[in-house]
C-alpha cells in the first residue's frame, strides 16, 4: 500500500508564493505531497479528473487555495469524500474577505475545513492535513508533537531574551 499524500491545488500560479508555506510544513513533517494549478472556473474538467485520479492513487487530504470567488475547495469537496481544506488567498478589492466567505460558506453535507487568509492559513493547512493523516500514523503524530514542542521552546526563549532586554532598559 502506498503512503497517503496531500494534494495541493491552486486556482492560479500566483498563489504559489503563499502556498510554499504549506509545502514547507509538509516537508518538515516528512509528508509526501503534489502541487497542481487547476481552476474551478477555467478548467473544471481537468480539476475533476485530477481529484478522481489523486484519490485513486492514495491522496488522503486535499488542500485548495483560491482567491476572489474561491470556489476551488468547494468544487473539490463536491467530488471527493476525503477531507478538503480551503485556503482563502489575500487579494482583490476585499483583500481576501470574499475568498474567505466563498470558501467557508458551504452547503450542509459538503464541508470544507477553512483556515485563515494567506500565509498563516497556508501554514495551518499543512498542519491540519498532517493532523488528519496522523490519526492513522502514530509516527507522524509524534513528529507533530515534537514540532509543537520546538515551537513552544522557541517562544519561551524569545520571552527570556525580551525579559533580559527589559531589565537592561
Amino acid at each position: 500500500m502506498t503512503k497517503p499524500f496531500v494534494a495541493i491545488l491552486m486556482g492560479s500560479d500566483s498563489d504559489w508564493p503563499v502556498m510554499q508555506n504549506t509545502t514547507q510544513v509538509l516537508k518538515n513533517l516528512g509528508i509526501h505531497y503534489e502541487v497542481k494549478v487547476t481552476s474551478a472556473h477555467r478548467t473544471p474538467e481537468a480539476t475533476h479528473e485530477y481529484v478522481v485520479d489523486a484519490e485513486s492513487r492514495g491522496c488522503g487530504v486535499f488542500i485548495a487555495a483560491a482567491g476572489l470567488a474561491a470556489h476551488l475547495a468547494g468544487v473539490v469537496a463536491g467530488i471527493t469524500l476525503n477531507p478538503v481544506i480551503g485556503v482563502p488567498m489575500e487579494g482583490g478589492p476585499l483583500t481576501g474577505m470574499d475568498a474567505l466567505l466563498s470558501t467557508v460558506q458551504m452547503p450542509a453535507g459538503v464541508p470544507v475545513a477553512t483556515v485563515a487568509i494567506g500565509n498563516a492559513g497556508a501554514k495551518n493547512a499543512g498542519f491540519l492535513a498532517a493532523q488528519i493523516l496522523s490519526l492513522s500514523n502514530p509516527e507522524l503524530a509524534q513528529r507533530i508533537r515534537e514540532e509543537r514542542a520546538e515551537a513552544a521552546q522557541l517562544v519561551m526563549e524569545k520571552d527570556r531574551q525580551l525579559q533580559i532586554e527589559l531589565k537592561k532598559a
